[in-house]
């Protein structure tokens, strides 16, 4: 328990008149009427002040009882037993008592340190016989499991002289997802339609890799191979064959983990950003009819086997939501050595990295190796800030040096990526926000090409 305010000023004034008691027995008797008695004024303040001081004694215990006898209320908490990373979401705390007057308090409730929360502390007033409702928002900052605290409760006393602080209430845990907003839009939608809001592009296929569908009449714009001539003789009519994207395809991302994927973009690291890319595309692959799995290196390693079906998205998102960039420096080829030890079925493998120059030497020989077994496509997440660099106007020597180092720097990227190409590598190149649209559009190039 503390005093407030108000009994604060209450002892204030109660000392005031004890103050003016004492002081009217100094007064001079020049200044005084001439029937003043002094002895018979001062016991009268003497009485007074103590008939307040007892006043006051007896509302102070009257109000200390009360407030020790109240019950706490029970506090129930809700809120969704996960959140997406970055994006605001309700708390609600309920509250109910048995009081029967309205009590006045002030709610605090101790969210994660991972979150930043708008309005966590609030005042209210219990009414009686009424449950209360305080609601509030929380934004996690980070992935991974986080807890609430206990509900931190300050009730006032009856005639506000004292307030008592309680803890109520059941801790909770709460899941941090990478933001899977992107797939729940794109859930909403057919392929077309989200591949133009998405600017995905929807490229005309070509070659021979698609699996046979169907047979239909033939129509305006389709091509002289697509004719199934024994049944066009039979039917006596041109017939088409109808193809459809080949399915059942092993799809298997590999996540870096390590010390450059701490890097920033806005509130988010690369690697948040990365893994929204690659929920985003895991759920187009699952929706495909492939197989989508993943293993992640540099820091946290997991592993899980590729798995088919929308259903199973949420395996990936609880194999991956609460992984963590390191401070390590990543080992490439330990990596894909031992994804192509667990995984020996032709797939088209994702790496998820931020690559430097001085990371190639490494790389090239581990993407060589991989190349024999396997599809491999290299998304590279790119600085913005490196692009800022060179757009900002040249003012002097420093900033010519500036721009000089990062012109350098970004023609050594581009020579990665050439070097990558030629060697029959696939590549996406893109700041963090862009890379989901970038590499589910390459995902898509690679389908329709029957390149897997």
């Amino acid at each position: 328990m503390r005093p407030t305010h108000r009994l604060f000023w209450f002892a204030c004034g109660w000392a005031l008149m004890g103050f003016a008691a004492a002081l009217s027995m100094w007064l001079p008797k020049e200044i005084m009427p001439t029937d003043w008695d002094a002895v018979a004024w001062q016991h009268q303040i003497e009485r007074i002040w103590q008939i307040s001081g007892a006043t006051l004694a007896f509302l102070l215990i009257f109000d200390t009882v009360a407030l020790l006898r109240m019950v706490p209320p029970s506090v129930l908490r809700q809120h969704s037993e996960s959140l997406a990373l970055g994006v605001w979401s309700d708390v609600e705390l309920r509250l109910l008592h048995r009081y029967r007057r309205a009590v006045r308090l002030e709610v605090f409730d101790h969210h994660p340190s991972h979150c930043e929360a708008e309005h966590a502390h609030q005042k209210g007033l219990l009414i009686p016989r009424q449950g209360t409702e305080f609601r509030y928002r929380v934004r996690a900052k980070e992935r991974g499991n986080h807890h609430f605290g206990s509900t931190d409760l300050l009730l006032h006393s009856p005639l506000g002289f004292w307030q008592r602080r309680l803890l109520v209430g059941e801790p909770s845990s709460v899941k941090v997802f990478p933001n899977f907003a992107a797939v729940s839009n794109y859930a909403m939608m057919s392929m077309e339609q989200q591949s133009a809001q998405l600017g995905i592009r929807l490229q005309q296929r070509r070659g021979e890799g698609m699996e046979f569908q169907q047979l239909r009449e033939f129509r305006q714009g389709d091509s002289l191979r697509q004719i199934d001539w024994n049944a066009t003789a039979r039917q006596r009519k041109l017939i088409s064959k109808e193809y459809q994207d080949e399915k059942d395809q092993q799809i298997l991302f590999l996540i870096d983990c390590g010390r450059r994927m701490r890097s920033k973009d806005g509130d988010h690291s690369h690697l948040d950003h990365a893994l929204n890319a690659m929920l985003l595309m895991s759920y187009a692959a699952l929706k495909q009819g492939d197989a989508v799995g993943l293993m992640s290196f540099g820091g946290d390693e997991r592993w899980l086997k590729p798995v088919k079906g929308v259903a199973n998205l949420s395996k990936i998102l609880n194999c991956v939501y609460d992984i963590s960039p390191s401070t390590r420096a990543s080992d490439y080829n330990s990596a894909i050595r031992s994804i192509m030890t667990r995984h020996n079925k032709r797939a088209l493998v994702v790496v998820l990295s931020n690559i430097r120059d001085e990371n190639a030497d490494d790389l090239k020989p581990a993407l060589s190796l991989l190349q024999k077994k396997h599809l491999v496509m290299v998304a590279n997440l790119e600085e913005p800030e490196l692009h800022d660099l060179l757009d900002k106007p040249i003012n002097g020597f420093q900033d010519a040096l500036r721009y000089t180092g990062t012109k350098l720097y970004m023609e050594r990227r581009h020579a990665i990526t050439k070097e990558f190409n030629h060697s029959g590598l696939h590549t996406v190149n893109s700041t963090p926000k862009m890379m989901p649209v970038a590499l589910i559009n390459k995902y898509f190039e690679v389908k329709r090409e029957g390149l897997l």
